[in-house]
């Protein structure tokens, strides 16, 4: 059994190492507060956008436009898909991390030519070390998400999509399902899908009902070119500032049960402490006694 001064040296240990969960709880509480208010407070622009979208393809179904193109006539062996892959740039977040790269490794199993477009380092680290090659890392975006990286990473994807470099685009993410729970989610980012706007049997049902008049200026191509890329940039925000809430949430449970075993441990500690110190009091008082008796036969 450790002595008195091991088990005393071990609980200071214990309790510098609770300060510091403590201090990363708050400080992952007070992030995550933070950029759900940032969430929210674009989340209603974003959202009018996707309503405008449906609402041109309620009045005019046949519009075209490039990000609507599923190039079905390229075989799937020989299709390039694109994956963004949003992971943290620190750990001590239990499995947020490793669920979002279980995720694209599923991905990657699907058949064609795929390009890793990765935010976060640990994600880099890991796919690095799985001998994956990274078309893009885009640094120093986790830990501050907002609107102008987002555009960086929504203007590089579509790039590439409209030069045929890639065809299918998806994003691979974590959500806030609640306060306790968080849900490593994969979305197909390009090409949109019209159904997912407006589903088919809204349309037949809305064939034979009037709708109220609508200009398109210059052209409806025009209008639908300046708003489809401003939602696929919001669907990349959107996706950055959730999977950081997720990122800290996982953080903050990470943390407190860590401080929680702490806990355990130090009442574990303590009362090993206590019969130590005991057993050593009973074992100086027996050798005091001893000694007396020694001296009373003398």
């Amino acid at each position: 059994m450790a002595n008195i001064r091991e088990i005393q040296t071990r609980i200071n240990s214990v309790k510098d190492t609770m300060k510091i969960t403590n201090a990363m709880y708050l400080i992952s509480s007070t992030k995550m507060r933070q950029a759900r208010k940032k969430l929210a407070d674009a989340e209603p622009y974003f959202y009018k956008l996707q309503a405008e979208i449906a609402r041109i393809l309620r009045h005019m179904p046949e519009v075209s436009n490039q990000y609507f193109d599923s190039r079905e006539e390229i075989p799937k062996e020989e299709r390039k898909i694109g994956s963004v892959v949003i992971t943290g740039d620190k750990g001590l977040a239990g499995a947020y991390n490793h669920n979002v790269e279980k995720a694209e490794e599923e991905i990657m199993k699907m058949p064609g030519h795929h390009k890793l477009f990765v935010v976060g380092e640990l994600g880099r680290h890991y796919f690095v070390s799985q001998g994956h090659e990274i078309e893009q890392n885009f640094q120093y975006t986790v830990q501050k998400p907002n609107l102008s990286r987002a555009r960086i990473i929504s203007e590089t994807l579509m790039e590439q999509f409209n030069n045929g470099e890639l065809d299918e685009v998806y994003v691979i993410y974590t959500r806030m399902v609640n306060a306790m729970q968080v849900e490593t989610d994969t979305v197909k980012l390009l090409p949109l899908h019209k159904a997912d706007f407006l589903p088919k049997e809204t349309l037949n049902a809305l064939a034979d009902v009037y709708q109220e008049g609508m200009v398109f200026y210059p052209s409806t191509h025009s209008v639908m070119a300046n708003i489809v890329p401003n939602y696929i940039n919001g669907m990349i925000y959107g996706c950055l500032v959730e999977s950081y809430c997720s990122e800290q949430n996982s953080r903050m449970q990470a943390m407190q049960n860590a401080t929680d075993s702490a806990t355990k441990m130090l009442d574990e500690l303590n009362i090993t402490y206590n019969r130590v110190r005991q057993a050593d009091i009973t074992q100086e008082l027996t050798e005091v006694i001893g000694g007396a008796n020694a001296q009373k036969r003398k």
